[in-house]
């Protein structure tokens, strides 16, 4: 064989080790999901405050793009559809 070849050999094995991993990400998505639904429910986060307690004034929110949209909280890493006027009970308020 030529040197020609050895660059087509590199191509397919990193192509190769390129379509194994698909599953592998493709599950730990999932995982993340999951461990984030099991966060929401250990915190008893709902999408309604309790009284004048909700996510937009609490210290742990990471507010969204948009102002009343969904946002991000510093307990639940990865969960960005966290509700500005949603509720847990890790609600700690605002200085």
């Amino acid at each position: 064989m030529t040197n020609s070849s050895t660059p087509r050999r590199r191509f397919l094995k990193i192509g190769s080790a390129a379509l194994a991993m698909i599953p592998v990400v493709a599950f730990s998505d999932r995982a993340i999901a999951a461990t984030n639904a099991a966060m929401r429910g250990a915190l008893k986060y709902q999408d309604k405050p309790l009284a004048e307690k909700s996510c937009s004034t609490c210290l742990q929110f990471v507010p969204g793009a948009a102002a009343k949209g969904p946002g991000g909280c510093k307990i639940m890493p990865g969960d960005t559809e966290i509700s500005p006027t949603g509720y847990c009970t890790a609600w700690v308020k605002k200085a």
